[in-house]
């Protein structure tokens, strides 16, 4: 069966063959989609990029590593009493989980199109770019900014720092919180940096011990309803399931969607690093639905272990973590114990997951001349790891843990990390579903290997533009997240992350090249690490002007760009470049 006939259904069944099955063919053709690069399409797939020949470090397990550490964090563990909550009674709230496990499927199929036909380092960067083309560099200015200024990693490191002193028995202060939770994110900062090899590994062993733990939970869920507990203790929890439903609220399920779609977030961890994956699109067509598929079912029965063993009661004053007072129950105190050192490692591995990926968003940005000093992000020396990018991300991490005060600040900002997050998976869907039409018309070549389709994709798109217009849905019964901020900040602040984004589009690609009278260009190159690259140029308007009065036969250096009439014109930097933004190697 043609990957073109293959429904999304087939697609998911990570038991079907035909999905990791590849023609042998070598044939290649000239594609008719291209932005100033050359694609290929090679043993039946078609890529709309040129392919990196950089070090391919990232095998199938360690990709499912990557998926299930940055999904496994402290979602699960944590948030299932605030969904109860929030929701009125368990059974919505096991619906809620349910529909979150859906929404989350659709985006991951949105992403392993996009990522199969476009596998290098970047993520949604390089989606963004390939939709958004006029005007050029802006969406990629605002990316930038949502990706520089937000650290990803924060909250889980606090997390992290919680739960390991808890496990200490020590008591807890705002500074050996805080203390600890940045030397958190420094271990991650340091393993990814000093050995990329050693950082995968620990990711990769943390990964097997939360699947062992959710696992383990699950099944003491089942030995309790089938009354295996000491004495046959089991809660009730399950008769009359949907009691309490009719007190949720549209403020309360909206913020319960929200923490369910959290814990899903990462099944597009592997896209950022997809030019070191081994064999890309056999990998992503394994790694994806496998663990999509295991997280989904695990996270359900977790929770329905939790509401086995939990009162409601408790269920509803759960001011730590749940997963703690799980354990409690069922093993006493040292249980409780327990749960928190465990906790305090899934939330290590996670942070790993997400300084391992946001430190190569950082350098991709780096490597496209997008960033100020562009060279010293794009950098993989000395140690051939994105240390700079990753160095960046653990300072941005370090400020949102140390400035805020406790209290509505910290809580706003580990909201505004969420937002804008459901922004771009808009973009990115709404993007798709474009591509879709511009090939329906004709206009465009688009075969990946993995596809979406227009239903899994407008189904995400439009969830996602739930998440972005429902929390300004005012908040009822005094169910508010902050205690004197506006409900609303974090969706404003968000939105003005993005306009910083777009206030330095202006000063960068506007105000800059006129008053210095340059203009800039791109131009594709192969850097010494073996990764591709749009170098961005200044090329002056004396150059434009020489290089009209002659005709340079060294065309490999030609640089097509488009004047302000909407013409083509071309320009030779070879010898002509005047202050690039970003050099030739690392």
């Amino acid at each position: 069966m043609s990957d073109s006939k293959r429904s999304f259904v087939s697609q998911l069944n990570i038991f079907n063959k035909e999905n990791y099955s590849f023609s042998t063919s070598s044939a290649k053709v000239e594609p008719t989609v291209s932005n100033d690069q050359n694609s290929d399409v090679e043993a039946g797939q078609q890529f709309v990029t040129q392919l990196d020949q950089g070090e391919k470090r990232l095998g199938l397990f360690s990709c499912i590593g990557l998926i299930c550490n940055r999904m496994l964090g402290t979602g699960v563990f944590a948030v299932s009493s605030t969904i109860y909550t929030l929701s009125g009674s368990i059974g919505l709230s096991l619906i809620l989980w349910a529909i979150g496990a859906i929404i989350a499927t659709s985006g991951l199929y949105v992403y392993m199109e996009f990522g199969t036909a476009i596998p290098k380092n970047g993520g949604e960067k390089n989606y963004l770019e390939m939709i958004f083309k006029k005007p050029k560099f802006l969406i990629t200015s605002m990316y930038a900014s949502y990706v520089f200024f937000l650290g990803w990693a924060a909250g889980n490191s606090v997390n992290t720092a919680v739960m390991f002193l808890t496990a200490g028995e020590v008591t807890i202060t705002t500074w050996n919180q805080r203390g600890l939770a940045c030397a958190v994110v420094c271990f991650a900062f340091l393993v990814n940096s000093l050995s990329v090899k050693t950082g995968l590994y620990i990711q990769n062993c943390l990964g097997i011990f939360k699947i062992v733990i959710v696992i383990f939970i699950s099944i003491t869920g089942w030995v309790a309803l089938g009354g295996g507990l000491k004495h046959g203790y089991k809660t009730d929890n399950f008769h009359n399931a949907f009691e309490g439903t009719e007190n949720a609220t549209a403020y309360g399920i909206v913020n319960a969607l929200y923490n369910v779609i959290w814990s899903f977030v990462g099944y597009s961890n592997v896209n950022y690093a997809l030019g070191e994956v081994k064999d890309p699109v056999r990998t992503l067509k394994i790694a994806g639905p496998t663990s999509m598929v295991f997280v989904a079912i695990i996270y359900i029965f977790v929770n329905i272990a939790y509401f086995a063993v939990v009162p409601k009661e408790t269920l509803r004053s759960s001011k730590l973590i749940l997963a703690a007072d799980f354990f409690d129950i069922v093993f006493g105190s040292s249980g409780k114990k327990a749960a928190s050192a465990i906790v305090g490692l899934s939330a290590l591995g996670n942070v790993m997951a997400v300084v391992f990926s946001q430190g190569r968003i950082i350098q991709q940005l780096g490597r496209e001349g997008v960033l100020p000093f562009s060279s010293f992000f794009a950098s993989s020396k000395p140690l051939n790891s994105p240390m700079v990018g990753l160095f960046q991300h653990f300072i941005v991490c370090v400020v949102t843990i140390l400035a805020p005060p406790p209290g509505d600040a910290y809580n706003f900002i580990l909201n505004l990390i969420s937002y804008p997050m459901n922004i771009v998976n808009l973009a990115v869907s709404c993007g798709l579903l474009w591509i879709y039409w511009q090939r329906r018309k004709g206009l465009i070549e688009w075969n990946p290997p993995i596809k979406a389709g227009v239903i899994v994709t407008s189904f995400f798109a439009l969830s996602n533009l739930y998440l972005v217009v429902a929390p300004y849905v005012p908040p009822t019964n005094g169910e508010s997240v902050y205690q004197h901020l506006p409900y609303w900040i974090h969706c404003v602040i968000a939105w003005l992350v993005f306009g910083i984004g777009a206030l330095y589009y202006c000063v960068w690609t506007q105000i800059l090249p006129r008053v210095f009278k340059y203009k800039l260009v791109t131009k594709d190159i192969l850097g010494e690490d073996g990764f591709w690259r749009n170098e961005i140029i200044k090329v002056y308007d004396k150059d434009i002007r020489d290089d009209s009065e002659k005709e340079d036969n060294d065309s490999q250096n030609d640089v097509i760009y488009e004047t302000e009439n909407g013409e083509l014109s071309k320009v030779n930097i070879n010898n002509k470049v005047s202050n690039p933004t970003t050099s030739n190697s690392d």
